[in-house]
């Protein structure tokens, strides 16, 4: 017989147990009845008093094993108490099994042959159903069994009776199969219980692992969301005085200078142009970053932009002495032109950065109803392991010592956010030390392209006649504003609050307002034009200037409904937005316009080695 202080690990063992006391409860009632039926049927002169005392006998024990096991499955059963329980088990079984077994006492010999095989029937089936409620735990089964065919057997060999020996014999045999049985049975039952354990650790591990995953994603979040603070607030305090060093610069350029003094200020505009260029580059990150990139969809012929983004960086490839090329297409397609042109700006000035011998093509390959934009190079090559990394921001190949000349690792970044925003694929294959490919998938156009869809907006030579109201709280900014837009032929009034602004307006009602867009005592620029136009007009023309990167900055500014200028501002974009608001262009081609006008964020950028 197994010992069942040798049965499986306590936990296994506790849950063995409650699934065998689960199986006393359906078994009282059939119990109890096949008892009182039994004494019915085998009554007799000779017999009735033992049946009774035997019938009561059975179901006091019924009953007390019942409530005894509705107790254990009520309460928690501690894994130091199982194998405890295991003993009681066994204990209660077997004097369950003798007092079943002394039915065979109570009635052979005293009833019919008749009487006597249905005793020894009903004894095989007792012992057949305890074998599927018992078998969980197989000690208590082997017990019950035992005893059951111990005291049958006994009362048989009494009998002295070869027939009666011959069925002590098959019952010793009958027991011998339901045991094996039983056996098959516990093993399945704790094979299913270790099963349970094992998932319910699985799901624990899960659990655990997903509360860490999501941890460590909220840590990151947190991080990027302080990075995009901290470049927010650093882009915004970086871009006031560039803005108004731009502004005074090309009020100087309007003087006279010597030719010592025109170097200078060619200088000072070269390292102008490149400050201004990386933050136009956090700009667009931003934007991509704020969600407030709308693409303008329309259908337009790829070969303007072509010759546009050859004519501008082809210079710098033949500065370095490598092979800028484009093959013409005749193909249209759909999507919106200005980014489109920045991200083959991006990808272009990314390949002459990275070619030093060889050269960079620009082709376009026909795929089914898209046209594959193609941009191959013959630099030093990405390694299979960096393909995801690259288009991540501020991610630069063999730019350790952060070489300003080499950009800030954003161009691949802002190029796959755009190409995500238009809905269309950007693709990488390279092989090291031989060159890469990037391939932006565009739908191809159902009808012929728009006239004028890459139109420029006209030069500045244009001179103003009209009042311009200008509000910002940095006196840099304001003198700067006032000597350009004066040297434009505008009457210029400034104001650094919302008050004053009012103020000058009411003595001298402008013709214009141009308002930076973050203003003194947490006001913005968008109130002060909404007061101005309550007061004097919902058609008075306004331009929003603003140094901001910060997403949520940057989709209040758009939500106000007034086109938007992003610091620092150059006088070519300033006065391509002048002509936008003074000439009532509709808002949407407003915006579209400026963003496509020279030295904006989304359009003819990168004119030097950025």
């Amino acid at each position: 017989m197994t010992d069942p202080l040798r049965l499986a690990d306590g936990r296994t063992l506790v849950e063995q147990l409650r699934l065998q006391l689960g199986n006393v409860g359906s078994s009282v009632v059939p119990s109890i009845l096949l008892a009182l039926l039994l004494v019915g049927i085998l009554s007799n002169d000779a017999n009735q008093l033992a049946l009774r005392a035997w019938c009561g006998a059975v179901i006091l024990i019924k009953l007390y094993c019942a409530r005894d096991a509705r107790r254990l499955l009520a309460s928690v059963i501690a894994q130091e108490r199982a194998r405890a329980l295991v003993w009681r088990q066994i204990v209660l079984n077997a004097v369950d099994a003798a007092a079943w077994g002394a039915l065979a006492w109570a009635t052979l010999g005293t009833t019919t042959v008749a009487g006597s095989i249905l005793v020894v029937a009903v004894l095989a089936g007792i012992a057949g159903s305890s074998m599927s409620s018992l078998a969980p735990v197989l000690p208590v089964f082997v017990v019950f069994g035992a005893v059951e065919l111990i005291v049958l057997a006994s009362k048989l060999w009494l009998l002295g009776d070869r027939a009666y020996n011959a069925l002590g014999v098959a019952g010793l045999l009958y027991v011998a199969t339901l045991l094996g049985q039983a056996r098959n049975s516990s093993r399945a039952a704790r094979a299913a219980i270790a099963l349970r354990f094992e998932n319910l650790e699985l799901i624990e591990r899960l659990r655990v692992e997903t509360e860490h995953a999501q941890a460590a994603h909220r840590v990151a979040d947190e991080a990027n969301l302080a990075k995009s603070r901290f470049l927010a607030a650093a882009s915004h305090d970086l871009r006031q005085p560039i803005h108004a060093q731009g502004l005074f610069l090309e009020v100087l350029a309007r003087s006279k200078l010597s030719a010592s003094q025109y170097d200078a200020l060619a200088n000072a505009r070269a390292t102008w142009q490149a400050s201004a260029e990386m933050l136009d580059t956090l700009l667009d990150f931003s934007r991509i970053e704020a969600g407030v990139v709308e693409p303008q969809m329309q259908t337009f012929p790829l070969q303007p932009l072509l010759n546009k983004i050859e004519n501008e960086l082809a210079p710098q490839a033949d500065a370095k002495g490598i092979v800028y090329r484009s093959r013409e297409t005749p193909v249209v397609v759909r999507s919106d032109p200005a980014l489109v042109a920045l991200i083959l700006r991006n990808l272009v000035s990314n390949a002459i950065r990275y070619t030093e011998q060889g050269g960079v093509l620009v082709a376009c390959r026909a795929r089914g109803s898209e046209v594959l934009l193609e941009v191959w190079d013959t630099g030093i090559g990405i390694e299979p392991t960096q393909h995801q990394d690259i288009f991540r921001e501020f991610h630069q190949l063999g730019n350790a010592e952060r070489d300003r000349r080499k950009g800030l690792g954003l161009g691949l970044a802002i190029a796959q956010g755009l190409a995500r925003a238009l809905g269309h694929t950007l693709s990488l294959a390279s092989t090291p030390g031989r060159g890469s490919v990037f391939r932006l998938g565009l739908p191809v156009a159902q009808q012929a392209a728009a006239d004028g869809t890459l139109g420029i907006a006209p030069s500045h030579a244009r001179v103003f006649d009209v009042r311009v109201l200008v509000i910002d709280d940095d006196e840099t900014v304001r003198a700067g504003m006032r000597q350009l837009l004066n040297a434009w032929g505008c009457e210029c009034d400034v104001a650094d609050s919302i008050e004053e602004a009012q103020t000058l307006a009411r003595a001298h009602p402008p013709g214009l307002v141009i308002s930076d867009y973050r203003l003194r005592e947490l006001r913005t620029g968008a109130e002060a034009i909404a007061l101005l136009r309550e007061e004097f007009g919902a058609e008075l023309p306004a331009l929003l200037i603003t140094g901001d990167t910060a997403p949520q900055r940057l989709r209040e500014a758009r939500a106000s409904g007034v086109p938007l200028l992003h610091k620092p501002v150059s006088p070519n974009q300033l006065h391509h937005g002048l002509l936008c608001v003074l000439n009532a262009v509709e808002m949407d081609s407003a915006f579209a316009l400026l963003d496509a006008a020279p030295g904006t964020a989304l359009a003819e950028r990168r004119r030097a080695n950025g």
